[in-house]
Formats: C-alpha cells, sequence, structure tokens
C-alpha cells in the first residue's frame, strides 16, 4: 500500500522533531524519533557508527559544547519502500556557538509499528564539497 499523505506529514513532522529534541536536550524522548536500536552513522563527521539509543544518547553528551545550538532540517523527500517502510532524504543546517555554519545530508530509513513512524537507520553525510553527487 502507498504512502498516505498522513504518512508523508507523521514523517515530515518526525524528521523535524529529530532538531526540536536534540536542541533543548531532551535526549530522553529520542524513542519518538528512533527505533530503540537505531544505526545512526556519523562516521563522515569522524563519529563512526553509532548503534541504539542508549549509545546515541551518550554521544550527544560526550559532545558538550562541540554541538551545534541549533539543527535546522529542510529540503524533505519520502520515498515510498512498501511493508511499513519508507526512505527519506533531507538537507540539515548546524548553526555552531562561534556562528559558523554546517550543512548535512540525512538519509533516513524509517519503518511504521505500533507507536507510527520511526527512523530505524539514519546516515549523515557533511557536505564540503558544492555540486558533488
Amino acid at each position: 500500500m502507498p504512502l498516505t499523505p498522513d504518512d508523508r506529514t507523521a514523517i515530515t513532522d518526525l524528521i523535524n522533531l529529530h532538531g526540536h529534541l536534540t536542541d533543548s536536550g531532551d535526549f530522553d524522548a529520542l524513542h519518538e524519533v528512533f527505533v530503540p536500536d537505531v544505526v545512526y552513522d556519523v562516521g563522515d563527521l569522524g563519529g563512526g557508527v553509532i548503534v541504539g539509543l542508549a549509545a546515541l544518547r551518550d554521544a550527544a553528551l560526550a559532545l558538550g559544547e562541540a554541538n551545534p545550538v541549533a539543527h535546522h532540517v529542510t529540503n524533505i523527500v519520502v520515498t515510498d519502500v512498501a511493508g511499513g517502510r519508507a526512505r527519506a532524504v533531507s538537507k540539515g543546517i548546524g548553526v555552531n556557538v562561534d556562528g559558523t555554519t554546517g550543512s548535512v545530508t540525512y538519509e533516513d530509513a524509517l519503518v511504521c509499528g505500533d507507536q507510527g513512524w520511526r527512523i530505524s537507520h539514519r546516515v549523515v553525510r557533511a557536505r564540503r564539497i558544492p555540486l558533488t553527487r
């Protein structure tokens, strides 16, 4: 069954929620965005692959003051995979404490379960060079 408009809205809201939770330091609510055994790949940013909500929370806390003060997500494109699964790609802009910014691309695999849509796997790719594939 193809994704409904309600599915697309729920997925978009879910991806947007990540930045709000992260920026407020509400890491205990990350279960609202990710499955418990989420695979979060920040290898392109030098952070390796993080598995599970507790490890994701610990990694964010370990960054401390190096965390961006704001995460902004835009250009969300959702693709139906079928069988309660979807993919999304989006752009992220991070604002650092010193005012500098960085750009990333989020590549998400999503699943729909009893609690609704959740991200099961995220790859974060840094955008450092214009016009790359």
